[in-house]
């Protein structure tokens, strides 16, 4: 399945909810009261019969999102449903990692080979600042999965300048002693407190300049899906990634969708356009007319984001889509 720019989209972010037990300063508003109610939300049997027609189209790699997925009590029934579908070649999960610790095995089991978890912060001030959390419970967290076998294990950090880019280097010793991945990320636009958070954006460029004083950073190649840049920290095993949604924008090579736990078809992360594929399947139409949905509305995706624009600015919390 290609867009009308050519991009083959082969992933899907699938959001099972849009509710999380943390509210990082850069997502979800403390007082948000916004969500949906477990009425709209896509039932196991739903996901798994959407993911049937995806997989249909091509897709082959799906990503459990949030939201926080593990607040979702069907998590590893859905997770089981879409390791059932034909076609469907790995199963990853983003996650806060808060209640990982009690879920990683079982994860772990019903098939989910991945994991990305967001770590902004190693100061538990900090953090609780940032995402209004507990650093401890993340924290052990990590431990479990890395116990259970979940390699490469990729943590998620944030950069928000005169926040938590005095950590940097910090991330970057801890991930190197715990053989874990570090990946940065530059803010994004999106939601109230996304536009909010920009007001800390820091280019990455800036982060990679000060890693260069004290590494070897070499171009490294590394096994997803996503858009990061990655580099091998010389005389050491650490992988560190760059995700730099704003100041060098990777559109162009964009391979992916995003569902809604409401099951509207999600085009681009900074651009409202969706399309209802739920109610398609509440008012009983075939895989057949889905999948025409579904291509139509990809010829539809746009060549770009406008998070330069802040006119154009989506106003949706960034855990409607996980990201």
């Amino acid at each position: 399945m290609r867009d009308s720019f050519g991009r083959e989209i082969s992933y899907l972010r699938l959001s099972v909810t849009d509710r999380c037990d943390f509210r990082c300063f850069y997502c979800l508003p403390r007082d948000y009261r916004g969500f949906a109610t477990p009425e709209h939300w896509l039932s196991p049997s739903e996901i798994k019969c959407l993911i049937s027609v995806f997989a249909g189209l091509g897709i082959r790699h799906v990503r459990l999102t949030g939201g926080e997925p593990l607040v979702r009590k069907e998590l590893l029934e859905i997770t089981q449903r879409i390791g059932e579908v034909a076609g469907i070649e790995e199963i990853s999960l983003s996650t806060n990692a808060s209640r990982l610790r009690q879920q990683a095995s079982e994860l772990r089991k019903m098939g989910v080979s991945r994991l990305n978890i967001s770590l902004d912060s190693l100061d538990p001030s900090t953090f609780e600042k940032i995402t209004g959390g507990n650093l401890s419970k993340v924290l052990n967290g990590i431990q479990a999965a890395v116990d259970v076998g979940f390699h490469p294990l990729k943590l998620n950090m944030v950069v928000m300048r005169g926040i938590n880019d005095h950590e940097v280097e910090k991330m970057v010793d801890f991930c190197m002693d715990q053989g874990l991945t570090l990946r940065f990320i530059e803010t994004m636009p999106v939601g109230r407190n996304g536009i909010e958070a920009n007001r800390h954006f820091i280019p990455l460029r800036e982060i990679e300049t000060r890693l260069r004083q004290r590494y070897s950073l070499q171009p490294a190649a590394m096994r997803g899906s996503g858009p990061a840049r990655y580099f091998q920290v010389g005389g050491t095993g650490l992988v560190i990634g760059f995700i730099t949604p704003q100041s060098q924008h990777f559109c162009d090579t964009c391979n992916r969708v995003r569902l809604s736990v409401e099951g509207d078809l999600h085009l681009c992360l900074g651009k409202e356009n969706r399309i209802s594929l739920r109610d398609m399947l509440r008012e009983g139409a075939s895989g057949d007319a889905i999948a025409e949905a579904i291509i139509a509305g990809v010829r539809l995706k746009p060549e770009r984001h406008s998070f330069d624009q802040p006119e154009t600015h989506v106003l949706r919390p960034m855990s409607a889509l996980g990201g």
